[in-house]
Parts: structure tokens; sequence; C-alpha cells
């Protein structure tokens, strides 16, 4: 059974699954971007990871490579159901209701969600 990522451990999928495989130096200079993160905290996150099963390592040559062992979606489906039933006491309409009452919602966004219950509606 796979371990719950941390938060710190989820930048660094999104990192991966952003750019691909990659240094610990360019997942490191990735975070940096927005706080200051110190290059041993990421190897050490990323060496963790490794050994929970989350990243994949290459050892093959001199700077080790490492890649996401879990795809986007995984993450996404493992963790929907406990933060749905968590934050919004199971109730997808409760979900929708709080997303599309959200400032950020668009006029597009509004029209793509249309698009797509019409379709699952079909179904």
């Amino acid at each position: 059974m796979m371990k719950k990522p941390t938060e710190a451990e989820l930048e660094v999928l999104q990192t991966l699954w952003e750019y691909g495989p990659a240094s610990v130096r360019l997942v490191n200079e990735v975070l940096s971007e927005n706080r200051v993160v110190v290059y041993t905290t990421t190897l050490k996150i990323m060496q963790n990871m490794t050994e929970k099963g989350l990243l994949k390592r290459d050892t093959s040559k001199r700077t080790h490579i490492y890649e996401a062992a879990v795809s986007r979606e995984m993450i996404q489906e493992k963790f929907f159901d406990r933060f749905l039933d968590n934050v919004f006491g199971g109730s997808p309409l409760k979900l929708v209701m709080h997303t599309l009452g959200h400032d950020k919602t668009s006029a597009n966004d509004l029209e793509e969600i249309k698009k797509l219950i019409s379709e699952l509606e079909k179904k």
C-alpha cells in the first residue's frame, strides 16, 4: 500500500510530472522559485520518496535522475474520495456548489461544465 505523500512530496511530484525525469538540482531550482529550499532538504525528501515507492532513481550515471513512480491520476484518485469525505461530508453536490460559487469560476469554465453535464446525461 502506497503511503500518503506529504505536501513537500506532492510539490516534488508536480515538478516531475511537469518536467519529466530530472536531477535533484533541477527539482530544487523549480521548488526554489517560490521560496528558499535548501538542496540537501530536497535531496532527503527525494530519497525518502524513493524508499516509499513514490519515485524511481536511475543511478547509472554520476548525476542520479529521479522520475515519478506514480501517475498524477493515481494520486488524484487515491486522495479525492478522502478529500470529498473529510471536507464536504462525502457530498459531490456540496463540492460542486462550493466550486461554482468561487470567484475563480469563469464564464468559460461554466460553459465547459455545462457541456460535460450534457454529455454525462446522454450516457
